[in-house]
């Protein structure tokens, strides 16, 4: 029987059990994973947030490799104040470098300036928060290398501090860094927008 759950990966963990480097790991987390238990998609060291295990290895081609896209939405603090004409770029496309050093344009978004949620609580290391910042929430369909961070960037503002809040309707919700929800079978499906099947 496969066993499925969300955790909010905390700052500074990779999102692997092992790793040939020096870094940390989510059997870091206070939590008595079963064998077999995998990342579905990567959040980098430097990002938060929602990630899913599972010991469901179709999971992985299920979600991303399917031609329904599904969405991703991430809450940003960004630098310095942001102005709507700023947001209305995001929203439209803008240009990107991405692997390979190819020009890209990314394609409309939906792009949002937010209040700082109650539940975000501070991050451990220092973010000088008492400087200007915005706090903005970004929907993609895709996951370019840094895509968000690359798309803040070109419109002036440099990301710093990036959580991802939903995939699809599975949501973060209360969790804090470092906690670990299961999930039921059916519940995982239905909120991921994907079917349950042999792929």
């Amino acid at each position: 029987m496969d066993r499925y759950f969300i955790i909010y990966k905390p700052y500074d963990m990779v999102s692997q059990f092992v790793s040939p480097d020096k870094v940390h790991l989510l059997g870091e987390l206070d939590y008595d994973f079963p064998e077999g238990t995998h990342a579905v998609g990567r959040l980098d060291n430097h990002s938060e947030g929602l990630l899913i295990l599972t010991t469901n290895k179709k999971v992985t081609r299920l979600l991303f490799e399917s031609e329904i896209p599904h969405k991703r939405t991430y809450l940003v603090m960004v630098s310095k104040i942001m102005g709507p004409e700023a947001l209305e770029q995001l929203r439209t496309g803008v240009n990107i470098r991405i692997k390979g050093g190819m020009d890209y344009v990314t394609p409309p978004c939906d792009a949002q300036i937010v209040e700082k949620p109650a539940n975000i609580g501070p991050r451990a290391h220092d973010l000088k928060e008492y400087l200007p910042r915005t706090w903005i929430t970004i929907t993609l369909t895709e996951g370019k290398f840094h895509q968000v961070r690359k798309m803040t960037a070109a419109v002036g503002h440099q990301t710093k501090r990036l959580i991802r809040i939903s995939i699809e309707d599975l949501v973060l919700g209360d969790l804090q860094p470092g906690q670990v929800r299961e999930l039921e079978e059916e519940t995982f499906f239905r909120l991921l927008n994907i079917a349950n099947v042999d792929v």
